[in-house]
């Protein structure tokens, strides 16, 4: 495994990305510093005390509740919420997440659903590319902190309450690139293919298995990676409204109220490594496809 590690780091492939995270980290640790000196300060000038840069930096990177907390202390509260709580616990972070990733989960299916429905029409159907295209991109300029406690309220108002609220605020986010995306995969193909298949009298349904929707893929995979990742913030969005008492959004809440940075820090750094491994499933998932259809790995 070492001999992998250094491979990778000669080949150039993890060396700058191990640069990077190291000048992240001590850009952070530096900034949490200059963030949390002044509480301290101000606590030692009422405690009429009087103490060395060191003492600073170290109390600066210890605090209960700091401005920035430091790296170090957002992965001791993730090891805390998890690895040291029942996955079952409501202070669990795994537990939060499950929750986050049910909606998110739900709401990409759909919304992945909603968006080839609409792709396929659009494409066979030149009225609705002039008619719906133009809503559709339009749609997408109301601003999501608005249209979520609308949708929770109208939802709760016909006794709809729970997953489905979170998991259609998702939706909502995350068929516009598949919409996008798939209208311009099923146009990809060459004129001179279409031509060939209508000699060959292929009907509609053929040019759509056979032709189309093989082309479309790379466009369509690479739509889902973008609407697994905004399906995720249209979750943790949903839960803001609602007073949620489970999800990552409800910790977020929860840390704002009381001033727990940490935890807060916590729950948006469990976010992005979700966010980074639903991605990356993503990806698992279009090689595969790939592999099966003949294509490169």
């Amino acid at each position: 495994m070492l001999g992998a590690v250094r491979r990778r780091i000669g080949e150039g492939k993890a060396g700058p990305v191990a640069v990077v995270v190291a000048a992240i980290l001590l850009l952070w640790y530096a900034a949490a510093v200059v963030l949390n000196a002044p509480q301290i300060r101000d606590r030692w000038a009422r405690e009429g005390r009087v103490a060395g840069t060191a003492e600073l930096v170290a109390e600066a990177w210890a605090m209960e509740r700091p401005v920035l907390p430091a790296p170090h202390q957002i992965l001791d509260e993730i090891r805390k919420t998890t690895l040291g709580l029942p996955a079952t616990s409501r202070r669990s972070l795994l537990y939060h997440a499950w929750v986050t990733l049910s909606s998110t989960l739900l709401g990409f299916l759909l919304g992945t659903a909603l968006g080839i429905l609409l792709a396929v029409a659009i494409v066979h159907l030149p009225v609705l590319d002039r008619a719906l295209l133009p809503w559709i991109v339009a749609s997408q300029t109301v601003p999501i902190l608005a249209i979520a406690p609308i949708i929770v309220v109208v939802l709760a108002a016909v006794g709809l309450t729970g997953l489905l609220p979170k998991a259609l605020i998702s939706t909502y986010l995350c068929f516009f690139p598949v919409t996008i995306g798939m209208v311009k995969g099923l146009r990809s193909p060459e004129p001179i293919q279409l031509e060939l298949l209508k000699t060959w009298n292929a009907s509609e349904g053929q040019v759509l298995r056979y032709l189309r929707f093989p082309a479309s893929l790379p466009f369509l995979f690479a739509s889902l990676k973008v609407a697994i990742s905004i399906a995720l913030v249209g979750a943790i969005v949903g839960e803001l409204p609602t007073g949620a008492v489970a999800g990552l959004g409800a910790r977020l809440l929860t840390g704002s109220y009381y001033g727990q940075t940490v935890q807060i820090w916590a729950a948006l750094v469990v976010a992005s490594l979700l966010a980074a491994l639903l991605v990356a499933t993503v990806g698992l998932a279009e090689r595969f496809v790939r592999a099966q259809l003949g294509g490169a790995p």
